[in-house]
């Protein structure tokens, strides 16, 4: 299998950060929602995602999606797997807990990252990454400070789950990064599919759903998450996975600014401060692997 994109050390620093971008939007287009629930939400968008991923795989690697997870079957099946854990434990969490104190455990994900990566697969943090990860950390505290919404035990306890999902399926695309592992993400599409009906089914909700509610969630599954789980995927080969985790947390970064930017919603102070600290921490990581990188292009050209 040959691959059509090659992917840079620079172009992976910029495809994840990117990424991170398209994730960032979801709160804008959850604001635009009639009346739509989170698992008719998902259904739809799990649908468009799978098309989305059959297509993009076809059109990059000339090959079916399904045979490319059998070729990478146990890195897929263990990202597949966590991602769909991440989105699913990470909307329990919000319906149950505070966004704030949500947000601030999801932030756990790139230092459970870490731990896992030196753990299985034997990847070393660098001391600029440890130290950058710390700020960005402080950065979210800061940006969540002021929600004085109660917390709750069990919600808690699912943020972290969808933390630990998300850093399992990061950790997975670096064991699986001679390969394909796009097929992950198709797979987690599918399990997306598949349990979201049985979970509409379980609960009597109704399938058919607002032209305006159906459109939005099958763009979100194409430009919101498929967009940005592809740009995530292909840069994952460059980058450890703290790294990967790390500048995934544009996320964070950018979601409020788009709601204040297109709905309007108020950002505060410490929202904006935060802000400020986590996009520091995420341009001094960048800045100090962008330098490591031309060292090791300059030493190799010597």
């Amino acid at each position: 299998m040959k691959e059509t994109i090659k992917v840079t050390p620079m172009l992976g620093l910029v495809l994840v950060f990117l990424g991170g971008v398209m994730w960032s939007t979801i709160g804008v287009a959850i604001r635009l929602m009639e009346e739509a629930s989170v698992w008719q939400i998902l259904f739809y968008r799990s649908f468009s995602l799978t098309i989305f991923l059959f297509f993009i795989i076809v059109l990059l690697y000339k090959e079916n999606p399904f045979y490319l997870i059998y070729k990478s079957f146990y890195p897929s099946l263990v990202g597949g797997v966590s991602l769909f854990a991440a989105y699913s434990f990470g909307i329990y969490s919000i319906q149950t807990t505070s966004v704030a104190h949500a947000m601030l455990i999801f932030a756990t994900a790139p230092f459970i990252t870490a731990f896992l990566g030196w753990i299985f697969l034997r990847e070393r943090v660098k001391l600029t990454t440890w130290v950058a990860l710390i700020f960005a950390i402080f950065g979210i505290f800061l940006m969540v400070s002021g929600d004085n919404s109660k917390s709750n035990t069990g919600g808690n306890i699912s943020a972290f789950f969808s933390a630990f999902g998300f850093a399992s399926f990061t950790t997975a695309l670096r064991w699986g990064k001679n390969g394909n592992m796009l097929s992950c993400v198709f797979l987690s599409g599918i399990f997306g599919v598949i349990f979201t009906y049985f979970i509409c089914l379980l609960i009597n909700l109704s399938f058919f759903i607002s032209i305006n509610d159906a459109t939005i969630a099958l763009m979100m599954g194409v430009f919101q998450v498929g967009a940005g789980l592809v740009l995530y995927t292909l840069g994952s080969k460059t980058l450890s996975g703290a790294e990967l985790a790390l500048l995934s947390m544009s996320e964070p970064l950018l979601g409020p600014f788009w709601v204040w930017l297109f709905i309007g919603e108020y950002i505060d102070f410490n929202t904006i401060l935060g802000g400020l600290i986590l996009l520091l921490a995420i341009f001094g990581n960048a800045f100090f692997y962008i330098r490591n990188v031309r060292n090791n292009m300059k030493n190799a050209s010597q």
